[in-house]
């Protein structure tokens, strides 16, 4: 079985590996020196702190774990192979909402980068589906939990 390669930006891989050295050697500080305050209180039948600090010691490790696998399985998409004229992974793409004329600008990503408030939006999500490989001026529908939007691409560019 051929092992599964996850493509991602070069700013996706860095945002992993600048939340992969907070989580190693911030976090895992942090945690350690609650969960030691949380043994000093003794009882640990009833040391909700201790509870709580283990928890999120398990919750932190099996992120870091979940990110070092992510980027020994990353491949970086060069800004070369980023289409201007077809959405692609890595493209810059400004959408008009047909009805009411807004636009929004959105960075397709991987899964794995995904983050709407910062405007990066996954390929697997229902607008990256529906404006994969189109091109610009065409308009896309694209089924939402409320409904189906229209979009119309007015922009595809390199980030």
């Amino acid at each position: 079985m051929a092992e599964e390669i996850y493509e991602m930006t070069s700013a996706g891989i860095a945002a992993l590996q600048e939340e992969l050295e907070d989580r190693k050697f911030v976090q895992r500080s942090e945690i350690a020196e609650r969960i030691k305050v949380a043994l000093s209180f003794g009882d640990l039948s009833e040391n909700s702190e201790y509870d709580d600090a283990k928890q999120e010691q398990g919750e932190n490790e099996a992120r870091i774990l979940e990110i070092e696998n992510i980027l020994k399985k990353a491949r970086v998409i060069e800004v070369s192979e980023i289409s201007k004229t077809k959405v692609t992974l890595g493209s810059e793409v400004e959408l008009e909402d047909v009805e009411t004329g807004d636009r929004e600008t959105y960075i397709l990503v991987s899964a794995k980068e995904e983050d709407i408030l910062s405007g990066k939006i996954s390929v697997d999500s229902p607008v990256g589906k529906a404006i994969m490989q189109k091109k610009k001026n065409q308009v896309v529908e694209v089924n939402t939990p409320s409904g189906f939007l229209k979009y119309k691409i007015i922009n595809i560019s390199r980030p």
